[in-house]
């Protein structure tokens, strides 16, 4: 993954603020008459979670307000409970109301990447076997997301195109030839490694025993999929992909596969609730 500097949280949460506040402001805190009153704040998280995003939060409230303290109570990665008050808040009511529905809205999507990447990770608990994540995520967001996959306890796959040769299904259709076009990768790999997408047994016949790193099981059985792993363990290193459930990922990783990417940690990961709620 790569790394997320300070640069980077303070233009995502510049983009973010400028998407809520275009192009006139906060026009209804405009209308109070203490909007520049002292104020102090609690941010409480609304259930069970792995906090994520607190880094960005501040950030986003500093931007609208320099002058605004910032006070976590807890730290990215860490298990929080219902109703537990996750940051403090002291500044103006106008800077943090101004920032309030961004901030949240960095932390919920942070923390419910993480947290569903937990539940699986949990699933697999005393397996040989890593939950890991896909380029299935939002737009723009990438980096955020699988730093929500990194702290929920699973482990990040190539982030984009240029990372390594992943050679699919739609790849092995357009070429016709899946042991041709996995030589011509080995020979042209200048460096990077390389992981084949297998849908059937047979399409692992035909290239077992060529030099590349990962072997990627798509879709198959349970039972298809202890074969392969068998035929292939000593070759490759084996992962699972396509279908993948909180219900089913155990009996997935019981096969013996080292790794199950799942997209649904990222694409559809439920976003986890937050308020932010005056003190005083």
């Amino acid at each position: 993954m790569q790394k997320i500097s300070q640069k980077y949280i303070k233009t995502i949460a510049k983009q973010a603020l400028q998407e809520d506040l275009r192009p006139s402001g906060d026009i209804t805190t405009k209308f109070l008459k203490n909007r520049k009153k002292q104020v102090i704040a609690k941010i409480i998280s609304g259930q069970n979670a792995i906090i994520g995003g607190l880094n960005f939060a501040k950030e986003t409230f500093k931007l609208s307000d320099k002058k605004i303290s910032f006070q976590a109570k807890t730290r990215d990665g860490k298990k929080v409970r219902k109703n537990k008050v996750v940051a403090i808040l002291k500044g103006s009511a106008l800077g943090i109301l101004k920032s309030e529905r961004v901030a949240l809205n960095f932390l919920g999507l942070i923390s419910g990447v993480a947290t569903i990447t937990n539940k699986f990770v949990k699933k697999v608990k005393g397996k040989s076997c890593k939950i890991c994540c896909t380029r299935k995520t939002l737009p723009n967001l990438r980096l955020i997301q699988k730093y929500g996959v990194k702290l929920g306890g699973g482990i990040n796959h190539r982030f984009n195109l240029s990372d390594e040769i992943l050679i699919k299904d739609n790849h092995i259709s357009v070429d016709q030839n899946i042991r041709e076009l996995v030589k011509r990768a080995i020979k042209n790999k200048k460096g990077k490694k390389i992981t084949v997408e297998v849908d059937n047994l047979n399409q692992l016949k035909k290239i077992i025993g060529l030099k590349f790193s990962r072997l990627l099981f798509d879709n198959m059985s349970p039972k298809n999929l202890r074969k392969g792993v068998r035929m292939s363990k000593r070759f490759y290193e084996t992962e699972a992909s396509g279908g993948v459930t909180l219900k089913n990922v155990r009996k997935i990783a019981g096969t013996g596969v080292k790794r199950i990417s799942i997209g649904q940690i990222t694409h559809s990961a439920p976003s986890i609730n937050f308020k932010l709620d005056f003190i005083s």
